[in-house]
């Protein structure tokens, strides 16, 4: 019966969060009292302060003395958002708006998984490094990076712990052209709910993530989670394509205002090529047009 209470803390923790996230308790709305409830929900006054504690921890809600338990103030986005479109140029400004601390720094044998995604020779080691990432002084992803050592060698430890590693890899005269990225889910494990201030168990956003230089090799190696309360993806789509075959594309983020431009030019080029071709397989000759 040990575990019970805390099970039924956290289910009350829980129910209470996405309430708040999901705005049906509006900020500055005056949550029930702990009596109120304990009686609602089943469960002990320590139970329900167990779940308050939680979510003032994470700054969801303000306990005034002498008025009550308030929902706080809180942005619906998160704090960190990833651009999709435009990723090579968000991770140097990530690295600029944010504090990391430097976990682990040395050269080993990368695990084969590693070698076989940078395209490494045999017996070739990598550098490897765990940085914890912080925004406002809260630490919001926990990344793995492994750059094949010929590269590597290029920074110090301690330029490391100050510079975007992107930075650092260009500054050595390697260009990153392309990067290829995979995004899942995981678990907090002991040593990642520690560094990131969850409990065992917690949900994490998961990003495994190569990038190449411009002749196609693989610079750099980077498994990353993160908090998916404090970070996010995002992708801006248009509409393209000739009628029943129209689909959303991706695009860059456009300007407030110039969404609708140009999502309607990508699309009227994307019908103008696709009836070009149609005309070209029925056999007639397109009509010259003068340069």
């Amino acid at each position: 019966m040990a575990g019970v209470e805390p099970l039924k803390a956290r289910r009350l923790y829980l129910l209470l969060r996405d309430r708040i996230i999901s705005g049906e308790d509006r900020p500055q709305t005056r949550l029930p009292s702990e009596p109120m409830l304990a009686e609602q929900h089943g469960v002990s006054r320590v139970t329900v302060r167990r779940a308050l504690d939680k979510l003032a921890g994470e700054g969801l809600i303000e306990r005034r003395p002498g008025s009550g338990t308030f929902v706080a103030g809180r942005r619906t986005e998160a704090p960190v958002t990833a651009d999709f479109s435009n990723l090579l140029t968000h991770l140097v400004e990530m690295g600029r708006r944010t504090e990391v601390r430097l976990l682990s720094f040395g050269y080993v044998t990368p695990p084969p998984a590693v070698a076989e995604a940078l395209g490494l020779a045999a017996g070739e080691r990598v550098q490897r490094a765990v940085r914890l990432r912080l925004i406002d002084g809260a630490p919001f992803s926990y990344l793995i990076t492994h750059v094949p050592e010929r590269i590597g060698v290029s920074y110090s430890e301690a330029e490391m712990a100050s510079t975007p590693l992107l930075e650092l890899l260009e500054r050595s005269g390697i260009v990153a052209d392309r990067a290829s990225q995979t995004i899942g889910a995981a678990l907090a494990g002991p040593d990642l709910a520690e560094a990131l201030g969850l409990e065992i168990g917690a949900a994490l956003l998961s990003m495994t993530r190569v990038v190449q230089g411009v002749d196609g090799e693989g610079i750099e190696h980077l498994h990353a989670f993160y908090r998916p309360d404090l970070y996010s993806f995002r992708m801006d789509l248009v509409r393209t394509g000739p009628g029943d075959a129209r689909s959303w594309t991706p695009v860059g983020p456009a300007r407030k205002g110039a969404t609708r431009s140009r999502g309607q030019a990508a699309a009227r080029a994307e019908t103008e090529t696709h009836q070009r071709r149609s005309t070209v397989r029925r056999g007639s000759t397109p009509r010259k047009t003068t340069p």
